[in-house]
């Protein structure tokens, strides 16, 4: 790991947390693009991956199936790299603890919820010589590959979509002398699909059902805790493509966004009209249409590795993987059931009996919906309207009322704007 050696490092993180565990690899990527990665997520994965002789390890101490210490003792006793760098991430920062720890001389000794700062200036010093620059260049496409062929890859594997919130501000602006003020911290990121997605999955994940399940964005960011939810939105901003630069793509983002808040607007004010859970039904409003968003992302990956791109193929992409990569991530980052129930009502209602809130998501969606040169005596005809004793009156007044806070040409300008403050 110098700029005598050519090759690039081979780095082992063992972390058993999904969200951290992604976070980790971010973070190294930024830090060192062109390492080679082993990702391991317990204890037995890890103690096998020794073999592969890693210049670097980051590990968890709890880890599911091992322990984090046993693998640091293990690679303390081997006579061949005794002194192998090390980080070792703990929850526990007791003296106790860390007397344990430090017998078997950590590189470092790190207490969760991580400072990315610390860990960032760390790995800074173990990979990169003084004045070593790396060059990584954006993955090419493999030959002959088709757009609709891309796409299929990467549903499974796709991150999610942009991120619109602008997250340096965010947290300048929620952080006081006493620390980070979740509620402002919610209120300034409550309009990103992507923030509240996923924090929503990593507080559900690192709840590991022992309560009920989180469904809003301030219920997760009181269950993540405030360095967590820091370092998790701040690891959003690592990741390739977290922002739209296309201007391809910038206007049926924008366009998305635009209809998530909508929705989501309406979903709430419904919701208070009819007394049910307002902050839940707008969580499934602005996360109806991340499909459609990380369609539009993996759009632009597919541009920077030299793929051609036209508007005819932009909406025949959305129109055709819109909705297979959003089941695909409501089900990959395991959000709520009873979430995505409200998700899926946006869209249509399914058979059997219908409770309010499904009922008042669907019209939620009939409404975001509707041009704004309709009349709404159609949508208040409707069965859904009827079944809910939501009249015309009401959706006058809620029409009047509720529109989104960010406006189509607004929008655009965001997603294209943020690119150079990024």
């Amino acid at each position: 790991m110098s700029a005598a050696d050519p090759t690039p490092p081979s780095v082992l993180i063992a972390e058993g947390d999904p969200w951290v565990r992604d976070m980790l690899r971010e973070m190294l990527l930024s830090v060192r693009c062109d390492a080679r990665l082993q990702v391991c997520a317990d204890g037995t994965q890890a103690l096998s991956a020794l073999s592969s002789k890693p210049d670097l390890i980051i590990a968890a101490r709890e880890l599911p199936g091992g322990d984090g210490l046993e693998l640091l003792r293990r690679v303390r006793a081997r006579a061949e790299k005794p002194g192998l760098p090390f980080i070792l991430l703990s929850e526990r920062s007791d003296p106790a603890s860390v007397r344990e720890t430090l017998q078997f001389h950590p590189t470092e000794y790190l207490s969760k919820p991580l400072n990315l700062d610390k860990l960032r200036k760390r790995l800074e010093v173990l990979l990169m010589a003084t004045g070593e620059e790396v060059a990584c260049p954006v993955p090419a496409l493999q030959p002959g590959i088709k757009l609709n062929d891309y796409l299929e890859q990467r549903r499974a594997t796709a991150d999610g979509g942009p991120l619109f919130a602008d997250v340096q501000l965010a947290i300048k602006r929620a952080l006081n002398p006493q620390g980070l003020n979740l509620k402002v911290l919610e209120e300034e990121v409550r309009n990103d699909p992507q923030i509240t997605a996923v924090l929503i999955a990593a507080a559900n994940s690192a709840a590991l059902h022992r309560d009920a399940p989180v469904q809003t964005l301030l219920q997760a960011l009181n269950k993540l805790g405030s360095t967590q939810s820091m370092n998790l939105i701040l690891g959003l901003t690592l990741k390739r493509s977290a922002r739209l630069s296309d201007p391809l793509l910038a206007q049926p983002a924008a366009h998305f966004w635009n209809l998530s808040l909508h929705t989501a607007e309406y979903a709430r004010s419904l919701a208070r009209m009819l007394d049910l859970e307002e902050e839940r039904c707008y969580c499934a409003g602005l996360l109806h249409c991340l499909g459609d968003l990380a369609v539009l992302r993996s759009l632009q990956e597919w541009r920077l590795a030299g793929g051609e791109l036209d508007q005819i193929q932009v909406k025949g992409a959305l129109d055709n993987f819109g909705a297979a990569f959003g089941s695909a991530l409501r089900t990959r980052w395991r959000l709520p059931l009873s979430l995505r129930e409200l998700i899926a009502a946006i869209y249509q209602l399914g058979g059997g009996v219908y409770s309010r809130e499904i009922l008042a998501m669907n019209l939620a969606g009939q409404l975001s919906r509707l041009p704004a040169d309709h009349a709404l005596e159609k949508v208040a005809n409707n069965k859904t309207a009827r079944l809910l004793k939501v009249g015309l009156p009401e959706l006058n007044r809620l029409r009047k009322v509720d529109n989104p806070e960010t406006k189509p040409a607004e929008a655009a300008a965001t997603v294209e704007g943020d690119q150079s403050n990024s």
